[in-house]
C-alpha cells in the first residue's frame, strides 16, 4: 500500500510541479492624440478621430489595416476601473484572459481558441504579451497591471512573421504612455468592496522639446473575496508594487530618439485554491466529509486549506532607439526582464495535510530586435528585421504529501518539513530569426501584402532529484519559415475587404515533469496553425456607424498536450507530446461603433466558433489492460467557448464646470472547458481483450457556467485653474453576481481544485492631473 500510494502522489507531484475577428474601433478613444503620442512606436489618434495602430509596426489606421485587430484605450480601461489586463475578457470577440495563481502573473490567455495552460517556465505561451516591443517569454508575468497604458492591440491570428514564434494564437500588444517632456503629474485612490484600494501616481518634466522623464508609482492590495473557512479568515489576498522611471531624448532636427524605461513589479499574494475533489478520488476518503464533493459555483468560496504566500519581484528595463533617415527609419528595442518567485501552496485545498508545496524559482530573459522600415518605391512599403532572444530558468520544488508519511527522508525549509528528494529542474533557451514584411500597391484601390519569418531555436533541459539524482536531460534546436500573404481592395475610404493566409509556429522542447531518461531527453515538436482568413471594414453615415466582420478557419497541426504514461520511480509520469491530428477550428466575428449623437455612443461585438480534435489518440493506462490507446477526439478544447459577445454604451455630458460621463456595459461568454481531463472511459473491447479506450469528453468539473458579466461606471470631471482636472468615478463590476470558476484542474484521480471568478465588486476612485 505504501508503494503504490508514494508512487501516486509522486506522479501527482510531477504532474503538477506547475500547474500549469473583428477589428473593434470602437474601444479606442475618440480623443486628441496626446503629446507622448508622437513615434512610429505609439499608439495614437489622429485629429480626426481616426484610431492609429502599430499592429504591422508601422503607424496606420485602425480601419485601414488589414488584419483582425481591437484597438482598447486608457480611457475604456479607467472607465471599467480595470486592475490588470484580464479585465479585457470577453470585451473582444474570441478573446479569453483568466489568471490562475499558481504563478506570479499567470495568465491563461486564449485567443480564437487557441491557448496552452500551464506556467512551467520551459513551456512557451500559444499568444504573446508584448510590452513596449518586448516580448514576454512565459505565461507568468503576462498579467500585466492596466496601469499607465497608452493603448492595448489585441491581434487576431497567427502572428509569427512581425512577432515571432510562440504567437500561433495572437499578440496583445501593449503600449505604456510615453514622457510628455513637459511639467505634469496625475495620482488617483481607489477604494473597493474586499477592503480593496489602489494609489498610483505618475509625474512629468521635461524641456518641452528635447528631453522627458517620467516617474510612477502604482500601489494595489485586497483581503480577497474567499473566507477560509478552517481559520476563519479572508483569502486570496493579494499586495502589489510597481514602480520606475523612463526617460526621453530627442534632440531637435537630428531625426533620433532613444527612451530607456525601467521598472520594478513586487507582488505578495495568497495563492488560494478551492477544493473540488469527488467520491472515486483518492484525497476525498482523507479529508472532512463536508470538504467533498463540493459545487464549482458558489462553492469555490468557501475555502479550507492551510495558509500560503507567494512572493514576487521582477525588475525589467527597455532601451528603443530610432533612427529617421527619411529614406528609411532604423529602430532598435533591448529587452531585459529577471524574475524571483518563492511560493508555498496548499494544491489540496483542504484541511488535511496531504499535498503541499514550496517552490523557489528564477528566470532571466534578454531579446535584441532590430529593424529598418521604409519605401522602395511609391506603392511599396517595407519592414524588415532580425530578432535575438535568450533566456535561463531554475526551479526547486520540495513537496509534503500526506504530512510525509510516504518520504524516505524529510528536510526542514522555513516553510515547514518536506520530502528532502526536491525535484530541480534547469532550462535554456537560445532563438533568434529573421523577418520581412511588405506592402505592394499593385494597382489602384488594390494592395498585396506578404512576407516571412525564419525562425531557430534551441532548447535544453536538465531534470532531477535532490536525492535520488538526475532523470535526464536534453538538447534540441527547431527551425521553422512561416510566410503571409494578403490582398486587400477599397473601392472607397468607408469600405475595405481582404483575406489572407498566414502560418503560425510554436516551438518544440522538453518535458520538465519527465521521470525517465528516454521521456526527459526525448524532445516534442514544433506544432504549427495554418490559418484562412477573410473580413469586410465598413463605415457609413459620416463614420457615425463602422461595423467590421470577419471569418476565419485554424488548421491546428502537431499540436502539443500534456498526458500521463507509464514509466519512472513513481510508476508513471507527465510528458508533453505532439497530436499528429491536430484540431480544426472555424469562426465568425463582428464588431462595430454606432455614435448616435456626439455624446452618445454605442459598441458591440459577437464571435461564434466551432472547434474540434481531429484523430487526438494517444496511450495511457487502463485497468487490466496495461498501456492502450484513448481516443480524446470527442472532448472539447479548452478555452474556447462558443459565443461570446459584447454590448457597451457610453453617454457624456457637458457641463458648466467640467463632464459627466456614463457607461455600462454586458459580456456573454457561454461556457467553456479549462482542461483536458476525463469525464468517464469506454472499453473498446475485441472479444474480452481491452484494445483501447473512447474518452467521453472533459471532466464537468472543469466545465464553467455561462458568464453574463454586466459593468457599470459614472464618472464626473472637474475642470480646475490652470488646465487642471479633477474627477470622481464610481463604479461596479460583475454586478449580476456570477459565480464560476477561472481555473479548474484534475490531478491523476487524486484530487481536483479550481480558482474562482470575481464576485460583484463595486467601488470609488478619485484623482487628480495637470
Amino acid at each position: 500500500m505504501r508503494n503504490a500510494f508514494a508512487r501516486g502522489a509522486a506522479a501527482a507531484a510531477l504532474a503538477t510541479t506547475s500547474i500549469f475577428a473583428l477589428s473593434v474601433p470602437a474601444f479606442a478613444a475618440d480623443e486628441q492624440q496626446s503629446p507622448q503620442a508622437d513615434s512610429a512606436s505609439s499608439a495614437a489618434v489622429e485629429d480626426n478621430g481616426a484610431i492609429l495602430v502599430t499592429a504591422r509596426r508601422r503607424s496606420e489606421t485602425l480601419q485601414s489595416t488589414p488584419v483582425a485587430i481591437t484597438a482598447v484605450s486608457t480611457a475604456m480601461l479607467e472607465n471599467r476601473a480595470a486592475v490588470n489586463i484580464g479585465d479585457l475578457q470577453g470585451a473582444a470577440p474570441g478573446l479569453l484572459i483568466t489568471q490562475q495563481n499558481s504563478g506570479a502573473q499567470a495568465a491563461n490567455i486564449s485567443i480564437r481558441g487557441l491557448t496552452y495552460a500551464d506556467i512551467e517556465k520551459s513551456q512557451t505561451p500559444t499568444v504573446g504579451v508584448v510590452v513596449d516591443g518586448v516580448t514576454i517569454g512565459t505565461n507568468t508575468g503576462q498579467l500585466q497591471d492596466a496601469f499607465d497604458i497608452a493603448q492595448i492591440e489585441v491581434l487576431r491570428g497567427p502572428q509569427g512573421t512581425l512577432f515571432g514564434a510562440n504567437t500561433i494564437g495572437g499578440v496583445i500588444n501593449i503600449t505604456r504612455s510615453k514622457p510628455t517632456m513637459e511639467p505634469g503629474m496625475k495620482a488617483e485612490f481607489t477604494y473597493g468592496r474586499w477592503n480593496t484600494w489602489a494609489a498610483k501616481g505618475i509625474a512629468n518634466y521635461g524641456d518641452g522639446e528635447t528631453w522627458g522623464v517620467k516617474a510612477w508609482y502604482f500601489h494595489n492590495q485586497t483581503d480577497g473575496f474567499y473566507h477560509n473557512a478552517t481559520r476563519n479568515v479572508s483569502a486570496g489576498w493579494s499586495k502589489g508594487d510597481s514602480y520606475g522611471a523612463s526617460m526621453l531624448f530627442k534632440p531637435a532636427g537630428s531625426g533620433f530618439d532613444a527612451q530607456f524605461s525601467i521598472e520594478n513589479v513586487v507582488q505578495d499574494f495568497d495563492p488560494v485554491v478551492s477544493n473540488i475533489v469527488k467520491t472515486g478520488e483518492a484525497f476525498c476518503g482523507a479529508e472532512p466529509a463536508i470538504e467533498c464533493n463540493r459545487n464549482t459555483s458558489s462553492d469555490l468560496y468557501t475555502t479550507f486549506g492551510s495558509a500560503a504566500n507567494s512572493r514576487y519581484n521582477a525588475p525589467n528595463g527597455t532601451l528603443e532607439m530610432n533612427l529617421d533617415l527619411d529614406a528609411v527609419k532604423l529602430s532598435s528595442i533591448t529587452g531585459w526582464r529577471h524574475s524571483k518567485e518563492t511560493q508555498t501552496q496548499d494544491f489540496d485545498g483542504s484541511s488535511s495535510d496531504l499535498y503541499y508545496v514550496d517552490r523557489r524559482q528564477h528566470y532571466t530573459q534578454f531579446s535584441q530586435e532590430l529593424r529598418a522600415a521604409g519605401k522602395l518605391m511609391d506603392g511599396f512599403d517595407y519592414v524588415v528585421g532580425g530578432y535575438y532572444f535568450k533566456s535561463n530558468y531554475d526551479l526547486t520544488q520540495y513537496t509534503r504529501v500526506f504530512g510525509n508519511a510516504f518520504a524516505a527522508s524529510t528536510v526542514i525549509r522555513p516553510t515547514g518539513v518536506y520530502d528532502a528528494d526536491a525535484q530541480h529542474v534547469e532550462g535554456r533557451t537560445e532563438s533568434y530569426a529573421f523577418f520581412g514584411d511588405f506592402n505592394w500597391s499593385i494597382v489602384d484601390k488594390v494592395r498585396l501584402s506578404f512576407g516571412g519569418r525564419w525562425s531557430h531555436d534551441n532548447k535544453q533541459l536538465t531534470n532531477q532529484f535532490l536525492v535520488s539524482g538526475p532523470v535526464g536531460s536534453g538538447d534540441a534546436s527547431f527551425s521553422k519559415f512561416t510566410p503571409k500573404v494578403g490582398i486587400d481592395y477599397r473601392p472607397n475610404s468607408d469600405m475595405m475587404v481582404y483575406a489572407s493566409w498566414s502560418r503560425g509556429y510554436r516551438s518544440g522542447g522538453f518535458s520538465p515533469r519527465a521521470a525517465t531518461a528516454a521521456t526527459a531527453s526525448t524532445p516534442f515538436q514544433p506544432e504549427t496553425v495554418d490559418a484562412y482568413e477573410i473580413g469586410a471594414k465598413f463605415a457609413a453615415f459620416d463614420r457615425k456607424l463602422e461595423v467590421n466582420l470577419a471569418g476565419y478557419v485554424s488548421d491546428y497541426k502537431n499540436m502539443q498536450q500534456n498526458r500521463t504514461v507509464p514509466g519512472g520511480p513513481t510508476g508513471n509520469q507527465t510528458v508533453t507530446s505532439n497530436v499528429p491530428g491536430g484540431a480544426l477550428i472555424k469562426g465568425i466575428e463582428m464588431d462595430g461603433t454606432i455614435r448616435v449623437t456626439p455624446e452618445f455612443k454605442i459598441t458591440m461585438s459577437a464571435a461564434y466558433m466551432k472547434s474540434h480534435f481531429r484523430n487526438f489518440v494517444t496511450q495511457g493506462v487502463y485497468p487490466g489492460a496495461g498501456l492502450v490507446d484513448f481516443d480524446y477526439s470527442g472532448n472539447n478544447l479548452i478555452y474556447a467557448p462558443e459565443f461570446t459577445g459584447s454590448l457597451g454604451a457610453e453617454y457624456s455630458v457637458p457641463t458648466s464646470f467640467g463632464k459627466v460621463t456614463a457607461t455600462a456595459g454586458w459580456r456573454h461568454i457561454s461556457p467553456y472547458d479549462e482542461q483536458l481531463s476525463e469525464a468517464s472511459l469506454t472499453p473498446v473491447l475485441a472479444g474480452s481483450t481491452v484494445t483501447g479506450v473512447i474518452v467521453n469528453g472533459n471532466d464537468p468539473r472543469v466545465r464553467t457556467t455561462t458568464q453574463d458579466l454586466v459593468d457599470a461606471s459614472l464618472t464626473v470631471n472637474f475642470n480646475l485653474a490652470s488646465g487642471a482636472e479633477a474627477y470622481v468615478r464610481v463604479f461596479g463590476r460583475n454586478l449580476a453576481n456570477n459565480k464560476t470558476t477561472t481555473h479548474a484542474f484534475t490531478v491523476a484521480g487524486l484530487w481536483s481544485f479550481g480558482m474562482a471568478l470575481e464576485p460583484r465588486t463595486y467601488g470609488a476612485t478619485v484623482g487628480v492631473k495637470f
